[in-house]
């Protein structure tokens, strides 16, 4: 426990109590020395104005808080040590994933995050240190300068003319679109929108956005409802309702995985009496899907739909053959 922790505990432990505490039950429940409990209390009074007082009758601290219309609570914002973790790991996150972001917000956030961590900071900096975060597959090269014009018409709810192209087939053009959400997925960024060109909800990918100007023309704005119902009922990036379900088998070697992985909310998963494991969840476009089912190799194999199977064996004939072309004969 270091001096952050304690000093949280301590005021705990304190604000707690009618009665005055004892140092040497202090020591106890802080799990320090009675010179570590006296410099605690310093700190607190100096630093934090604790109005920490020592009963000599009663051989104990406590608050006094008869001067005051309110309990004493510590400046600022403070956490136990489980809640620090989470801050570290937020503050990780905005370092290594968001950098540039949202510019100047994050940077201030961060600057916060980084003061309440002062107290105690080779602690803090040993903590941060401590946690790694690898990104991969991420396609862009630095966030799109694109991003805040983006994020401002979608939380302004205001319509945005786009210049895109599409990965597919490389055309470029030209789309109205009215912002629902941004999405970090799988390491990229991407922005779900009602477009207005096709009449449809669509996703774009933010690196892939070549140009975009406000429009002054409120946005068509769903309910989250809407937008969950939509995007959420099949699997993976790609959008619209489920009008499939993929049953894949999955060996007993790899099942001990597979059993504890998420791959969509509506999946169904079962233990077979071979001790493989059976996993059953809703798509719509196969093509990433069928992606995440072939990294298993010959762990997995496709049940239904047929379709599936199909497209599973024409691209591992396809992969065969580029191997076998270049065998010797």
């Amino acid at each position: 426990m270091d001096r952050f922790e304690r000093i949280y505990q301590l005021h705990h432990i304190l604000s707690g109590r009618r009665t005055p505490i004892a140092n040497k039950e202090l020591q106890e429940r802080l799990e320090c020395s009675e010179v570590t409990v006296k410099r605690l209390i310093t700190v607190m009074r100096d630093h934090f104005a604790a109005p920490i007082v020592y009963d000599r009758h009663l051989n104990g601290y406590y608050y006094d808080n008869q001067n005051g219309a309110h309990p004493y609570e510590l400046p600022g914002l403070w956490f136990n040590a489980e809640e620090l973790w989470g801050l570290l790991t937020c503050h990780t996150l905005l370092q290594k994933l968001s950098r540039g972001l949202f510019g100047d917000h994050i940077i201030q956030l961060q600057k916060r995050v980084e003061k309440l961590l002062a107290l105690d900071q080779s602690s803090a900096g040993r903590k941060l240190e401590s946690v790694k975060i690898l990104t991969m597959a991420a396609r862009q090269k630095g966030i799109n300068p694109l991003f805040n014009k983006i994020a401002s018409a979608l939380f302004d709810r205001q319509q945005l003319q786009l210049t895109y192209q599409a990965r597919s087939h490389g055309e470029t053009s030209a789309r109205t679109v009215s912002p629902q959400t941004l999405v970090y997925y799988r390491d990229n960024w991407y922005l779900d929108a009602w477009c207005h060109s096709k009449n449809a909800l669509r996703t774009f990918a933010i690196e892939n956005i070549k140009a975009a100007s406000l429009l002054n023309q409120p946005a068509k704005v769903f309910t989250r409802e809407q937008l969950e119902d939509y995007y959420a009922s099949a699997y993976g990036i790609f959008s619209g309702k489920a009008q499939h379900l993929a049953k894949l088998k999955f060996t007993p070697e790899r099942a001990r995985w597979i059993s504890d992985e998420h791959w969509h909310c509506d999946q169904q998963g079962r233990w077979l009496d071979d001790g493989s494991y059976e996993l059953t969840l809703p798509f719509s476009d196969h093509r990433e899907l069928l992606m995440d089912i072939l990294k298993h190799g010959r762990h997995v194999e496709i049940i239904e739909p047929e379709f599936l199977r199909q497209a599973a064996r024409q691209e591992i004939q396809a992969m065969a053959e580029i191997y076998q072309k270049n065998l010797a004969p």
